[in-house]
């Protein structure tokens, strides 16, 4: 096992305060993975298929992608449905980070595809704790595909 492999975090949330927020609790959780960051589902996908602002420039392919559900163009709903529906990009972990807490939500993004479905904790440190634990989990322990690893 090849432990704190260097992958891109990608993360998809059109909130900049949140986008900040999750930036400071990785370095403070010490998952010191390159984060890249994209502000709704259509920016995702541009990036994911380097088109766009994207088409020319230095986009890693994730090897984890943090994806907000309530996003304006794109949702995430609509955009996990297309990473998972794509053979070049369903292998890509995606972990829905979200304020949400309905149920409905929660079975419509495991039936997407979704790997993992996590509510944002309401306060910085319980934010730094979901962040150190999705990085000890998806950085540390689980095995990911080689192609996604830059």
């Amino acid at each position: 096992m090849d432990h704190g492999r260097p992958i891109v975090i990608l993360l998809a949330d059109d909130d900049e305060e949140d986008r900040m927020l999750a930036a400071d609790a990785l370095h403070a959780s010490r998952v010191a993975n390159d984060l890249r960051f994209v502000e709704d589902g259509e920016e995702l996908l541009e990036y994911l298929y380097r088109r766009g602002r994207y088409a020319n420039v230095d986009a890693p392919t994730p090897g984890l992608i943090l994806l907000d559900l309530n996003m304006p163009r794109k949702d995430g709903r609509e955009a996990l449905r297309e990473i998972k529906a794509d053979p070049d990009l369903r292998r890509i972990p995606v972990v829905v980070l979200t304020t949400s807490k309905a149920e409905e939500d929660i079975y419509r993004t495991y039936d997407l595809g979704a790997n993992s479905f996590i509510t944002k904790p309401v306060s910085f440190d319980g934010l730094v704790a979901v962040m150190r634990d999705i990085g000890r989990y998806w950085i540390e322990i689980v095995e990911l595909p080689p192609d996604h690893i830059d």
